[in-house]
């Protein structure tokens, strides 16, 4: 299966505000588009996996560090079905 490349552009100032290098930028954007596509319910996690570049259990994890539910809802949803249930 053939792959294919995206190019971004981005500017210093994007840097400058990011706090980071080309190099932290360049290796945490694919992440950073494989979660958002993850939480809008377009990819899967191992295809979110993929996308990013690691195994499926890195990136659980990954989707924990950055805020977001591994299990597809938010935190709080989770939270008020555990009070509902408890009633």
């Amino acid at each position: 299966m053939p792959n294919h490349f995206l190019t971004i552009r981005y500017t210093d100032d994007l840097l400058l505000s990011l706090e980071q290098s080309p190099e932290e930028f360049e290796a945490e954007a694919p992440l950073l588009l494989a979660v958002k596509l993850y939480e809008l319910g377009r990819l899967s996690t191992g295809r979110a996996a993929a996308l990013a570049g690691m195994e499926r259990v890195e990136f659980l994890f990954a989707l924990g560090r950055l805020g977001a539910s591994p299990m597809g809802v938010e935190p709080d949803e989770l939270e008020r079905d555990h009070e509902n249930a408890r009633r």
